[in-house]
């Protein structure tokens, strides 16, 4: 087997121990191991004394371990695409980043944004000039009567920025391109350095409907970095705020899909049920999102025994309401004629370019960090994984609703055996010369974290990797030989961020 360097989810290696491999040898481990079963969970570029290091590292679901291996390279390489789905979009923002060209990837545009050109070269940073977005050549379907629809970036309604381009003939779309990078703030270039205090409100604000998914990812990283070890009552109070998140946000998905096929009942109470959901984040810290839960060490918040009972009080009637509201959906046969059999994703294809999270699960794709790669409450406390195998907007639509439940039990579990104990702990300095590695089930999917600090234990490199940066393709597959007026349906029913993404 190709040389790599294992660790568990929330461990850390030393960076001089990651194996770094030839040309060939890394193809071979990266292709290699996504045909034995492992998953590209993230690929990136850091400096090298000789050009770029590109690193990949791989998720083996069957022994719960995750695996590491690096490549030098100059200015070009063999693009591992062609072979490896997976990797395509990871490929094209190391070339957008560092200026180096997988030769023979095939389809080399950019990810976020393109830089402009002058007399016929690129201007790079500190050369002049903005990145500009949305400037790219596009895929284009040529042949009579075929029409080209532009959507975007700016929208009709309270929405980030995105703009999507189908290629039509009639109402049935061929292909659709999506292209971003509108909201990108250089949040992974801003955590170089140890930002201080500043960098848990970046991990906070990385995308704002996650804010305890990052914040936990974050967390972890740095714990192993510190070689902390976190309180029992503070890992269950970071597993409830999790899966209130995954509740909240799975609710108001449904309404806003009920929204798209103008059945209101379910969407003006679904609407209301995650402001309900919501305020019992607030009662733990404060914040209807979360910030400032969550601190490295543990959690800032605590919860007594009369708060545990008024949020299980309150959570029991969300869920009573949500089960009345959610249930005219499925009983309705207006819309299970809109959700069934639109926008498909086969079990194939969610494979081959790596979907994560409800979208993955929805195509037959059996796979979960909380199980999988198990961390903090949920390696004592497993919740069943659901799939679907139609991946349709239905079962986008129907696993959302039975995440919830199970999520809702969950909660009220842990709130009755809530362990005695501290909240928190000190955290020590980072170790120098390090690689940290932290996964979480976020709402949307796997969220993957590697941290690397420097000589001196500040943080020489921050990657992170949100699910929507996997599941954005996934849209543009669903809407192939699809009506286009089923695209805000297939949209919601991925409901990927925009921001984090856009990094």
């Amino acid at each position: 087997m190709t040389p790599a360097k294992t660790l568990p989810n929330g461990g850390t290696i030393l960076l001089a121990d990651v194996p770094v491999l030839s040309g060939a040898e890394f193809r071979q481990y990266v292709v290699g191991g996504t045909r034995s079963g492992a998953r590209v969970v993230a690929m990136f570029g850091a400096p090298a004394d000789e050009g770029v290091r590109l690193f990949a590292l791989l998720a083996w679901k069957d022994r719960g371990l995750l695996s590491i291996s690096a490549t030098d390279v100059q200015d070009r390489y063999a693009s591992l695409t062609p072979e490896c789905g997976q990797v395509h979009l990871f490929e094209r923002e190391i070339a957008e980043q560092w200026r180096i060209e997988p030769v023979g990837h095939p389809w080399l545009k950019p990810v976020r944004y393109e830089r402009p050109r002058c007399e016929g070269r690129d201007i790079w940073p500190g050369q002049g000039g903005p990145p500009l977005c949305g400037v790219a050549g596009y895929f284009r379907i040529e042949g009579e009567e075929i029409h080209e629809v532009a959507v975007g970036p700016v929208h009709a309604g309270i929405i980030e920025p995105g703009h999507f381009r189908f290629q039509c003939h009639g109402e049935t779309v061929h292909h659709l391109e999506i292209m971003l990078g509108y909201q990108h703030r250089g949040v992974e270039r801003a955590m170089i350095n140890s930002p201080g205090n500043r960098a848990l409100h970046y991990m906070e604000t990385l995308a704002g409907d996650t804010t305890i998914g990052h914040a936990y990812a974050y967390c972890r990283a740095v714990e192993a970095l510190g070689r902390n070890r976190v309180p029992a009552r503070a890992q269950v109070i970071r597993g409830i705020a999790l899966e209130l998140e995954r509740i909240a946000n799975h609710v108001g998905d449904l309404g806003a899909l009920a929204g798209d096929v103008g059945f209101l009942p379910t969407m003006s109470y679904c609407g209301r049920i995650r402001g309900d959901v919501l305020n019992l984040t607030a009662l733990l810290c404060g914040n209807r999102f979360g910030r400032g839960l969550l601190c490295p060490g543990g959690a800032a918040f605590d919860i007594d025994a009369e708060l545990a009972r008024l949020i299980s009080t309150r959570l029991k009637a969300a869920m009573r309401d949500a089960e009345s509201a959610v249930g005219l959906l499925w009983d309705t046969p207006s819309v299970m004629a809109r959700f069934e059999g639109t926008g498909p994703v086969t079990p194939a294809i969610a494979e081959e370019i790596g979907l994560v999270g409800p979208a993955a699960r929805a195509s037959g794709i059996d796979c979960d960090v909380r199980r999988d790669f198990p961390y903090g409450i949920y390696r004592f406390t497993q919740l069943p994984v659901i799939t679907a195998k139609t991946g349709d907007v239905f079962a986008r639509a129907f696993l959302r609703w039975q995440e919830i439940v199970r999520s809702a039990a969950f909660i009220s579990e842990q709130m009755e055996a809530l362990p005695d104990g501290a909240v928190g702990s000190e955290c020590g300095a980072s170790a120098p010369g390090r690689l940290a590695v932290a996964m979480v089930e976020g709402w949307r999917g796997e969220i993957c974290h590697v941290a690397i600090t420097g000589q001196a234990g500040e943080m020489a490199l921050y990657k992170v990797v949100d699910p929507s940066f996997h599941n954005w393709f996934g849209l543009a597959c669903a809407l192939r030989d699809q009506q286009i007026s089923d695209f805000p349906l297939c949209n919601k029913s991925f409901n990927l961020s925009y921001c984090g993404h856009d990094l």
